[in-house]
């Protein structure tokens, strides 16, 4: 998928386009790593420059926010944007039972990205704080953008589309106010979420802070954003672009948490994976390192098939960015049993790895994800496969040993 190619077809031909992503494999990791990454980053990186470089002016007066505060807001309102995706996606699956529609979770979740693309790219208006609200209509274009692929993705039968997409709306927003209050804990000075990093004393009151955000292990360190942000101002200045870009990486990469330690090499993620699992022979594998705005990870995935039987194995190490493991890894903090007369799944922990179990009863379909501790997420889907075959065929890849593995610093 071509980022810029799919921005433009999702806004200016909506209708044709959803009908190609309806058919597209892409799963939940892909879009989050291939397209809302990047486009998540544009308000972000837009209102910290708009607020914090360019200020605020009226009435013969001028406000800039503090580089520090407004550092921790672009970061906060990254990871969040990008964990309130996945949220309304989860809701959007949850409604359509109740408009005759079907529950898909990565259906919804093509559904919620891919319509917030507007929203998003809107989200440039805010370079200049006078021409935010511009924002809002692309925001209202965005759920133009979701009404039209409500019928395609979620099957709700379109005279029942717009009540679906008013009630997804305004759960979108109750849940936005949830978020914005747990943003509020993260870049409130008296809320707990932020300590002092070595070399600050307690005497000093304006001293950079590192957030540690509650309930995770992402720790945004605000010293290298702003850092970063001194080294983005000084390439500008000499005209330097790529200066500029490797700074603007830097930056990014410690909105997303920075690196958690040094990523499992694909090499030795590929040597999990055996030439025949479950019976069938390996057909294809690929194992990758890919780098992308300061963040660097790895992953292997592999195809095994036999006749109509297939299994498709992936390894991915989301250790090594807390902040993509946080907001891909959304689920493990739920729990979860859902049973209809075709479908079932279940979300648990046991042991301390998070499990997630989705299948078909009829047997033609079933998918495991396991998140381990260390940051590494197992995931077999089976086709033609029953739920018994690819728990077997994932603890048949020894998911105790890949927890064992240690990330270097």
């Amino acid at each position: 998928m071509n980022i810029i190619e799919r921005v433009q077809a999702i806004l200016l031909k909506p209708k044709d386009t959803w009908v190609t992503i309806a058919q597209e494999t892409a799963d939940i990791k892909d879009i989050y790593t291939n397209y809302l990454v990047y486009l998540a980053a544009i308000p972000a990186i837009a209102g910290f420059i708009g607020l914090s470089l360019v200020g605020v002016g009226g009435f013969g007066m001028s406000f800039r926010v503090p580089i520090i505060a407004g550092l921790a807001n672009m970061v906060v309102g990254y990871v969040l944007s990008l964990v309130m995706v996945y949220v309304l996606a989860l809701i959007a699956k949850a409604l359509a039972p109740a408009f005759q529609g079907e529950a898909n979770l990565p259906d919804a979740f093509k559904l919620v990205a891919y319509g917030s693309t507007a929203g998003l790219i809107g989200g440039i208006f805010s370079l200049l704080p006078a021409l935010s609200v511009l924002g809002l209509l692309t925001a209202l274009y965005s759920i133009y953008l979701i009404y039209t692929g409500v019928p395609v993705l979620m099957k709700i039968p379109p005279e029942k589309a717009v009540g679906y997409t008013a009630v997804l709306i305004i759960c979108g927003i109750g849940a936005a106010l949830v978020v914005g209050g747990v943003s509020a804990l993260f870049t409130s000075s008296g809320g707990g979420g932020f300590t002092r990093p070595v070399g600050v004393g307690p005497g000093s009151p304006t001293g950079p802070a590192a957030i540690k955000v509650p309930g995770t292990g992402v720790v945004l360190d605000t010293a290298k954003m702003e850092a970063a942000s001194r080294k983005m101002e000084q390439a500008q200045a000499q005209d330097d672009s790529a200066a500029a870009g490797k700074a603007m990486g830097e930056m990014m990469g410690a909105m997303a948490g920075g690196q958690g330690g040094k990523p499992f090499s694909p090499d030795l993620l590929q040597g999990f994976v055996p030439d025949k699992l479950a019976g069938m022979g390996r057909s294809s594998i690929e194992a990758r390192s890919d780098s992308a705005m300061g963040m660097n990870f790895s992953s292997v995935t592999a195809e095994f098939q036999q006749d109509s039987r297939r299994l498709e194995v992936k390894l991915q190490d989301l250790g090594a960015v807390p902040g993509l493991m946080m907001a891909m890894g959304a689920w493990t903090s739920s729990t979860v049993n859902r049973e209809t007369a075709e479908e079932v799944e279940h979300v648990f922990k046991r042991d301390n790895i998070a499990y997630k179990e989705e299948y078909r009863k009829d047997g033609s379909s079933a998918s495991l994800s396991m998140m381990l501790p260390n940051g590494i997420m197992l995931e077999v889907q089976g086709d033609q496969m029953p739920m018994d075959a690819v728990r077997s065929a994932a603890n048949s890849l020894d998911p105790a040993r890949l927890t064992s593995l240690k990330r270097a610093p």
